[in-house]
């Protein structure tokens, strides 16, 4: 046998110990990585619900905003509008004319039953 071929026996202790020795290093415990600002559990769990609340309260008053700009703006319509401003006026007078009616007849009822009765 040659020994320059195959290689040596003392070249393969050395290579057997230097896997020996990687396979070791691999369960040697390592440091480890610890956060900057380290936050409990019920401390994240709190933060998370205080964004949600600021995220739910800012959706609220963003909804709010958009419902008072269309009452503003439907506002500005009627009053813009004079075909709508004289309809609302007919629908007022007639609303008052049903009223009165409605009283007058009441009245008649009245008269007409204390004289039967």
């Amino acid at each position: 046998m040659r020994e320059d071929k195959i290689g040596g026996f003392n070249e393969r202790l050395n290579s057997q110990a230097e896997a020996r020795r990687a396979l070791l290093e691999k369960f040697k415990p390592k440091p480890t990585v610890k956060p900057e600002v380290f936050e409990t559990r019920a401390q994240k769990k709190a933060r998370e619900l205080e964004e949600v609340r600021a995220q739910r309260a800012a959706e609220k008053e963003e909804a709010r905003l958009r419902a008072e700009a269309a009452e503003q703006a439907r506002q500005d319509a009627i009053a813009n509008n004079e075909e709508l401003q004289l309809e609302m006026k007919r629908a007022e007078r007639k609303e008052r004319k049903a009223a009165a009616k409605a009283e007058a007849r009441a009245k008649r009822e009245a008269k007409s039953a204390a004289r039967r009765g």
